[in-house]
């Protein structure tokens, strides 16, 4: 009896439209990458070759002027000391605060359910204004403080939504049914049960109110005075603007040289202020597609 080996199977071939959709979704991964790595390769060249076009896959004439010219300056590290307090502890803040408030708006027992998830929804739509939110910070204290970088904008009410959806879809009623029964309070259910369920909602919140921590910019220009406060975001700043006028202040061969290396400074900058946050992603990966497609979704 001959024993016959089973063939390979063949991959079926792709049809015109699977192959058009597949160069298609390739030409838009270059347009999305390419940007991100036009910077980093033109942060490691050289200036006039990145001003004369001459950079395009591989740095050109390579130098760490730029970062060597950023590092010089100590603010740089009291920024990354105060990002990271920042952006540490107002995730912290913002997960708890926005986490436990959408758990109680997915409590259908909740009275007044529907009255405070509409009042939340409303500051969607119509802030307080710059103004009125300025004297208030004033008022309580909290102008040119830490706390001010991290209390007063840790509510986001869309976050909020997304981890309500999330508890409404993906945590059973019968589950703290059989909880109370055993005779377990709301706070012990939420804290040993609804959260250990829910680690996918709460990568993803955190990734997204990490990042907004990490890029905050305008709230520390306009509510803080002490460059002991600063954060990275609004030191760079700074220190791009004051080589601008530096350069734009010489005359001749030395106004040329500020000016290439001012604008070698501006992709370092990018560089610096976002490769730190980046880091964090890979590790919460897994979490980031399953939270966002079940919290968003309601069925």
């Amino acid at each position: 009896m001959i024993n016959k080996t089973p063939r390979a199977k063949r991959r079926p071939r792709l049809s015109f439209g699977e192959t058009l959709l597949y160069v298609f979704a390739v030409l838009f991964l270059i347009v999305v990458i390419y940007p991100i790595y036009f910077i980093v390769i033109a942060s490691f060249s050289d200036p006039s070759a990145v001003a004369n076009g001459q950079v395009w896959v591989f740095p050109k004439g390579f130098t760490l002027e730029g970062y060597k010219e950023l590092l010089r300056h100590e603010n740089i590290w009291i920024g990354y000391r105060n990002t990271i307090m920042y952006t540490v502890v107002g995730t912290l803040i913002g997960l708890i605060v926005n986490v436990s408030a959408a758990y109680a708006l997915s409590r259908k027992d909740l009275v007044g359910r529907k009255f405070f998830s509409l009042f939340f929804i409303f500051t969607m739509f119509f802030s307080g204004g710059l103004i009125p939110t300025f004297l208030t910070i004033r008022d309580f204290n909290l102008y040119n403080t830490f706390l001010v970088m991290v209390l007063p904008f840790s509510v986001v009410v869309f976050d909020m939504i997304v981890a309500r959806t999330f508890f409404q879809t993906s945590i059973p009623n019968d589950l703290w049914e059989a909880a109370q029964i055993d005779g377990c309070g709301n706070l012990r259910y939420f804290i040993l049960i609804v959260l250990p369920l829910s680690k996918a909602i709460l990568a993803v919140l955190g990734l997204w109110i990490a990042v907004g921590y990490w890029n905050s910019y305008f709230n520390a220009l306009i509510y803080l005075k002490d460059p002991n406060l600063y954060p990275l975001q609004l030191i760079l700043r700074n220190i791009l603007i004051t080589n601008q006028m530096q350069s734009g202040m010489g005359t001749g061969e030395a106004a040329q040289v500020a000016l290439r290396l001012a604008n070698l400074m501006r992709y370092s900058v990018i560089i610096i202020a976002t490769v730190p946050i980046m880091c964090v992603y890979p590790f919460i990966q897994k979490y980031f597609n399953q939270g966002v497609m079940i919290g968003a979704v309601k069925e």
